[in-house]
């Protein structure tokens, strides 16, 4: 039986004028994707190529210096934030080292001085996928049968987007865990991943590899479109394995919420239809503490993982 394949989605009507039966047929994908399980890939999206080229090269010189330089791009531990390099720690079953950053104009970035061009490039990097990222989030809501600008005026804040490229050292005979299998707390991720693949998503308990295609960049919905939608639209589950031949290197930017904001199921889910939400309500950044202690403290138990099931009626 042939593998279930990633659906593409060509996004090029969307930045032209007049071509409703494709943005139609790019809705109907998108919005069957995220019934199903969360995960599509998108083409023509606005990045240009010699961009996401050009990044994932500087990327991998950066992960090819030695420790002590890449610390010097370090934000310390007293940091209010996780910004800049770090190194997951050796009790935790991820494997990968990372380069984060907010928005261009945030305080909290540490990047670094080398390679040439390397701050600059994840800058522009970081400015094409905020406008992919609200092209996307203007789909989804249209696909919700939305209000019009609901979502982009109840996430109008840009300032908890963050954008990360990781190294996974190539797995060992008898490891090949890259990241554990998870879905993002966010709203949607974006995924520019090297062509020796490693990415696979979970689909009726199969786990399909997301094979790289040039110029392709992989979306996955996350917790926040799944609360607020009462699970129409399904938070992807997801996993990185790593390869054997080599290291694996890839961008992820998670188009955020800002913090204080409240989620829960839309009355649109619930009171509309007389459905009964499915999750309590929280603070978007009361979640993100609790998934950012995983990381630092890894549970012991799965059970006491920070997922939505926390919050599920």
């Amino acid at each position: 039986m042939p593998t279930p394949a990633i659906p593409t989605v060509d996004l090029s009507p969307f930045f032209t004028a007049g071509d409703d039966s494709g943005r139609k047929k790019a809705k109907d994908i998108i919005a069957e994707a995220c019934t199903d399980y969360g995960f599509f890939q998108i083409v023509n999206h606005g990045v240009p190529l010699e961009v996401m080229n050009q990044a994932m090269e500087l990327s991998k010189t950066f992960f090819s210096y030695s420790d002590e330089v890449k610390r010097e791009s370090s934000s310390g531990p007293d940091a209010p934030l996780p910004a800049g390099y770090n190194k997951q720690p050796d009790h935790s079953p991820d494997k990968n080292e990372y380069l984060l950053m907010f928005p261009p104009e945030s305080p909290f970035n540490i990047l670094p001085d080398n390679p040439p061009e390397f701050r600059k490039t994840l800058e522009e990097m970081f400015k094409y996928f905020v406008k992919t990222g609200q092209i996307l989030e203007d789909i989804i809501s249209e696909c919700l049968d939305l209000p019009p600008n609901f979502l982009k005026e109840y996430n109008n804040d840009r300032s908890w987007d963050f954008m990360v490229t990781m190294r996974y050292k190539p797995a060992t005979e008898t490891e090949n865990n890259g990241i554990t299998e998870h879905e993002d707390g966010n709203l949607i991720t974006m995924v520019l991943q090297e062509d020796i693949g490693g990415l696979e998503v979970s689909k009726n308990g199969e786990w399909i590899p997301v094979i790289p295609s040039k110029g392709t960049l992989v979306v996955n919905i996350s917790d926040v479109i799944q609360v607020l939608s009462n699970k129409k639209f399904k938070s992807a589950t997801h996993r990185v394995v790593r390869p054997k031949e080599r290291s694996r290197h890839s961008y992820v930017f998670f188009y955020s919420l800002q913090g204080d904001k409240w989620v829960e199921p839309l009355p649109q889910f619930t009171q509309e239809i007389g459905a009964k939400p499915k999750y309590k309500g929280f603070y978007y950044k009361d979640y993100q503490a609790l998934r950012m202690r995983n990381k630092t403290h890894p549970p012991s138990k799965p059970e006491d993982i920070a997922r939505l099931t926390m919050y599920e009626i």
